[in-house]
């Protein structure tokens, strides 16, 4: 501001230092008119200016720096959105990944249920085959009993009908054949015991079980252990002539063969 005035500065500094004409001689400065350049009021305005300027640099600058920190805050945001987007993502994909496995395991636990319901659907028609099998079976079965309970009720009725005219010659061979009856266990079963068999030990004891379980008599377990074979040839005379002292006879005859041998 100041160098926009030197050339008057300098005129002025010419003019003092030319030696005056005389001195009483007035002076051509003091002739010429006062000029206000007005230089307060410029650099009060260039202060108020400048004070503008500075408080609108502050500003601007301010501004910026609040636009820079609310950039900087809208990129951390933007950075923490992506991120837990990304988390959001990933938690989905997982969930996703998750959820597959279960449809997985769903489907493979259901075809194994249906493979189950299907080897239980063929048991349980297996099964009501062998059940209707049984029925059958039982049914026959019961028949079978059936006719043989018939023939054992027959049987006994005619053994105690025998029995009554039998019971003192049945006494009689009891006493000579040293020989008793048990039961056998079995309603269709006796058990014929003999004793003084063996000459060295007359304590020791034969029996045998004879079945009645049929009309032809039959004979299941033995002691001491007899020949088959024996045993049918007895059974078959004792059959054809339904003579149980016979079988008695014989059986002790051939205890006391064995015995012997």
């Amino acid at each position: 501001m100041s160098s926009a005035f030197e050339p008057s500065m300098s005129l002025s500094s010419s003019l003092s230092g030319r030696q005056p004409m005389s001195a009483t001689a007035p002076s051509m400065a003091d002739s010429l008119p006062s000029i206000n350049f007005g230089f307060d009021e410029l650099r009060d305005r260039m202060a108020k200016f400048t004070a503008k300027f500075d408080a609108f640099i502050e500003q601007g600058r301010k501004r910026v720096l609040e636009e820079r920190n609310q950039f900087r805050m809208n990129i951390a945001e933007l950075q923490e959105d992506q991120r837990m987007k990304k988390k959001d993502m990933e938690i989905l994909q997982h969930r996703t990944s998750t959820h597959e496995q279960m449809v997985s395991k769903e489907a493979a636990e259901t075809r194994e249920m249906q493979a189950a319901i299907a080897a239980l659907t063929a048991q349980r028609d297996r099964n009501q085959a062998a059940r209707d099998a049984l029925r059958q079976q039982i049914a026959e079965t019961q028949k079978e009993i059936d006719a043989r309970l018939a023939a054992q009720r027959a049987h006994a009725q005619y053994v105690e009908a025998q029995a009554r005219f039998n019971v003192p010659e049945l006494d009689f061979w009891m006493q000579n054949l040293c020989l008793k009856i048990e039961g056998a266990g079995q309603t269709d079963r006796l058990k014929f015991v003999y004793s003084h068999i063996d000459d060295k030990a007359w304590d020791r004891e034969a029996w045998f079980e004879l079945s009645t379980a049929s009309r032809d008599y039959d004979v299941r377990h033995c002691r001491p252990k007899l020949e088959r074979e024996k045993i049918n040839r007895v059974l078959e005379r004792v059959n054809e002539t339904r003579d149980l002292t016979m079988l008695l006879k014989s059986m002790r005859e051939l205890f006391v063969e064995v015995m012997k041998s």
